[in-house]
């Protein structure tokens, strides 16, 4: 394969953003960057220093993180200052907050910018709330992945369940509405689908259907 694309999905929480991103990137000998972990390092280090809701100190800390991605045997891991972080930063009270630090527009110029920087050259599978519209309006593919509210919390909830923590259905949905509503409405960058993205609802398909969608994506737009 000669062009080195850049694919950017964007979507809501519990959509199959990173699943679907992650297999797509390994099909395709891909880099693979979930910028939402880059949101959930910063609202961990804002909690552990009791931040939240003190947004001109949260701007400072997001500029003091050396933030690493890197994706291994098909996980992410994520290290900030050296540390490892890659399970804290899925836990339940990050999920409760990171809408709002993502809602602050001097994060989001920060972190954007190293987004840019790492996928500038292609060859790459970036997935967030912003890529098709901020990060990479360029982009040569777009995908806005989509799924109804109660899959997206049955399957939020067995992420979860499956890291040893067990939240109520209906908390989850509550949690997922309200990130929503966030997502969507705040005014730096908010979570929007293009007029040039292809949709893909991902309620009653599975994760290889969804994959093979992209797939399909990339072969037209190479041939």
């Amino acid at each position: 394969m000669s062009k080195k694309l850049i694919i950017a999905i964007d979507g809501p929480a519990g959509s199959g953003k990173s699943t679907t991103a992650k297999l797509v990137a390994q099909k395709l000998n891909y880099l693979y960057i979930d910028t939402g972990a880059m949101y959930r390092a910063v609202t961990l280090f804002a909690l552990r220093k009791g931040l939240i809701g003190q947004n001109d100190k949260i701007i400072e800390l997001a500029k003091q993180l050396d933030i690493v991605l890197d994706f291994i045997d098909g996980e992410t891991k994520i290290t900030v200052n050296g540390e490892d972080v890659s399970k804290e930063i899925r836990s339940f009270e990050v999920n409760s907050n990171v809408s709002e630090i993502s809602a602050i527009q001097s994060v989001r110029e920060i972190l954007v910018e190293k987004q840019q920087k790492m996928g500038k050259d292609g060859g790459v599978v970036m997935e967030g709330r912003d890529i098709t519209t901020v990060v990479f309006p360029n982009a040569d593919i777009k995908i806005f992945l989509t799924a109804s509210i109660d899959q997206r919390a049955i399957r939020r909830a067995k992420e979860f369940s499956e890291k040893g923590t067990n939240v109520p259905l209906e908390k989850v949905k509550e949690n997922l509405k309200s990130r929503d509503y966030i997502d969507s409405h705040r005014e730096a960058s908010p979570l929007t689908k293009t007029p040039d993205s292809k949709e893909v609802d991902t309620s009653d398909i599975t994760i290889e259907q969804q994959v093979q969608k992209i797939l399909d994506c990339v072969k037209e737009k190479l041939n």
